[in-house]
This record gives structure tokens, sequence and C-alpha cells, in this order.
């Protein structure tokens, strides 16, 4: 193990997902930087990365950084470089504990504890993206207080004949709505336990139960796309900047093409509000996940990379212009600059928000490495279609997981 950038010319391969660019202008950044260092960024869909991770680590081509969205068994499996030791060398010891809890897992395969096998290239904050023609032709203003006055929104929007939200689930992006919805409707630690696979943690809870029902009731109600099931992240994205929508539930990660876009000032972005209105925030947000394989060529380098992304600040400053996610780091080091009014203001703005109400849970999108591909996908396609009922939705997340971790 060594802390120090090699001298010699090598090519660091990276396996990322698609519609996430900063990966590409980190690289070449650090290129210009360090000139005898070069990359290769292969790229696949979320859902396919979160089935095909463990295959990929385990070949003898392995990439020597993957965005690894949920940990899962690679860890037990020992596919993964531990990065304590980097921890200790580069001061990592700095960093916010919470944003990088998530990345830890115990010897017993409990996430939230133990060696670290992951860090971020960029840190996330979801919300709800609000095109402001539209909101300025229905008279709404500012951000809802309550899930009560969202539902509002929506209503008033559907009356006007405009789609009250814009939302995929053929590639289960729809998933960032359901959350939404169940972090308000229970405890938050009650979720982040089960997404953390601790032990007696349930999916099958009261906030479950209501999330999705309210999640049922929207689609029933026509609030989405007729053809919800046909639309997948990208397009879901490219129908609302194309002014397809008064809503979309999103991350900040999209800030900066929304804005380029639509123009700046033609969309907010607000946090989900509360259940009440003394509740507080609660909002998924997680690092932008990227590990090590243990079969990495050049781990060194790779470790180098993730250290050189936290604290250059040039580096610092593309993650925040290229996603508007928080750079992360050690919070006393100064945050890059963002154009005043900008998405990506109004982002930063909204995770300090859900910071300060220490709200910040896991996606559980990343509970398993299986369960949003072969659980959240397929079911919540079946809920949003009248083909499946709350209750059932629930029980058959759990069941699905239950058996996963039983290696089923």
């Amino acid at each position: 193990m060594s802390l120090k950038l090699t001298s010699d010319k090598i090519t660091i391969k990276i396996q990322d997902e698609t519609g996430f660019p900063v990966s590409d202008d980190l690289a070449k950044e650090f290129t210009k930087q360090h000139p005898n260092v070069t990359f290769k960024v292969v790229r696949d869909s979320f859902a396919n990365l979160t089935a095909n991770a463990p295959r990929l680590m385990a070949s003898t081509n392995a990439p020597d950084l993957i965005r690894l969205p949920t940990l899962g068994d690679t860890v037990k499996d020992g596919l993964l470089t531990n990065l304590d030791p980097y921890y200790k060398g580069f001061g990592w010891d700095k960093f916010s504990a919470g944003q990088l809890a998530a990345s830890r897992m115990s010897s017993k395969g409990v996430r939230g504890e133990g060696s670290l096998y992951q860090l971020g290239l960029g840190y996330s904050v979801t919300g709800i993206y609000v095109n402001q023609k539209y909101a300025e032709r229905l008279g709404l203003s500012g951000a809802p207080a309550t899930i009560g006055e969202l539902e509002q929104w929506m209503a008033k929007a559907k009356a006007a004949k405009i789609l009250p939200v814009q939302i995929g689930m053929q590639d289960g992006v729809g998933t960032f709505a359901l959350q939404a919805l169940i972090n308000q409707y229970g405890n938050k630690s009650d979720l982040v336990d089960w997404m953390f696979n601790k032990s007696g943690a349930t999916f099958d809870t009261a906030a479950s139960l209501k999330g999705a029902t309210v999640f049922k009731k929207w689609a029933d109600a026509g609030y989405f796309p007729d053809d919800v099931n046909a639309i997948n992240y990208t397009t879901m994205v490219s129908n609302f900047q194309a002014g397809k929508g008064l809503l979309m539930f999103d991350g900040n990660w999209d800030a900066a093409g929304t804005d380029k876009a639509m123009g700046q000032g033609a969309a907010t972005f607000v946090p989900m509000p509360p259940a009440a209105g003394d509740g507080k925030y609660v909002a998924m947000g997680a690092a932008n996940s990227f590990s090590i394989p243990a079969k990495a060529k050049h781990a060194d380098a790779a470790a180098f990379f993730l250290n050189w992304i936290h604290t250059d600040t040039k580096a610092r400053q593309i993650v925040v212009d290229v996603t508007g996610a928080s750079p992360g780091g050690d919070p006393a080091r100064q945050l890059p600059k963002t154009k005043k009014g900008s998405l990506i203001e109004q982002a930063l703005k909204v995770s300090a928000e859900v910071a300060a109400d220490n709200g910040f849970v896991d996606f559980m999108a990343n509970t398993t490495s299986g369960i949003y591909a072969g659980a959240f996908q397929p079911y919540e396609q079946r809920l949003l279609t009248r083909r499946m009922e709350p209750t059932a939705f629930t029980d058959a997340i759990q069941q699905y997981y239950e058996k996963e971790l039983a290696g089923a």
C-alpha cells in the first residue's frame, strides 16, 4: 500500500453508471494535473450495474474503481479493497462520519459500522423539481409545507390539464417518490436499520404501507403519465426538462443539467415536505459511492484519485458544477462557488436544511444488491397499474429481502 501516486504510465479503468458524467470531467482534470495517468470509463444502467457488479469485480479484468450503489455480499465474498489504511493515511477521519456511515460494513455484514469500503464522487440529496411556468399559472409559489399541500398542487395541475408528476418506472426510478413518502410516515431509524440489514428489522411497517398506499393513490388519480412503466430515468429527466410535468422527484445530480436545458429560473428545487407542518425534513442522501475491487490492478492510484476528488480545489468545484452535489471531505474546507439563484445553489441549501434536521437516509435501492431490479422495480410497476395492493407490495418486498439475505 502506498499513498504516493506512481510515476509510471497507467490507465485507471472506471465502471460507472449512465447519466452521470462527473467521472469523465474529473478524469480529464486529473490527467491534466498528472499526465502519466489516463482513464477508461465504461458505463451501464443503474439496474444492470447493481445486478452485475459482483461478476465484474470477480473477473480477471476487474475495474480499478466501480460505482457500487450497495455493498451487499461484496465484503463477505472478498470482492472489495478495505480502505482503512487509506482512511488513516490520507486523514479521512476529518470527513463527516455520517456521510461515510453507509460505506462501512462489519465482519458480520452489518452496514453502518466496521471497516470503510467506499467513498463518494459527490454526496447527494433528493427533493422535488418544480416547473415555474406551470407553478405561476396555477398560483403556486415557494415550496409545499406538507404532503397534503403537495397533493393540492397535484390536484390543481390535473384540473388545469397539466401533468402533475413526471415520473417513470421502466427502470424503477419512481422509487425516489415512493421512498420520499415512506420517509415522512415513520421513524427514519426503522427504515435505516432495515437498509443496513440490522437483525429483526423489517420493511413491512405502518410507514411503508402508508407510503405505498399514497403512492398508488397518486397513480390511480392520474397524477402520473399514462405510460409510466415505459418511461426510464433518462426519459423522465428529458421529459421534465422539455416542459412535460409540474413536478419531478429527483436528486441534485440533475441540477446543473436542468438549468442548462431549461434556463436558470425555469425550475426550482425544493425539499420533500413532512407529513405534518411541524415535522422535520427527511430526504435520501448518500455518497455517489465507488469502491476499489480487490482485483484492481491500480488500487493505490484509485485511492489517490478518490482522495484528490475530496481535497483538490478544482476537483471539488467540478463535483459541484457538474452534479450539484456536496463535494464531501473535511467540512472545514471552503465550499466551491455556485451561481446565485442556480439550481445548484438551491440544492446545496436543501442539503443544508436536511442536514440541520439530521434527516439524511440512504436509498432503499441500495439495501441489497438485488432488491432494486428484483423487487422494487417489478412490484412498483404492478402497484402503479392496479395489479398489486399496498399490503401485498410491502409483504413481497420483505419476502424478497429475507430470501436474498439468506442466500436463497
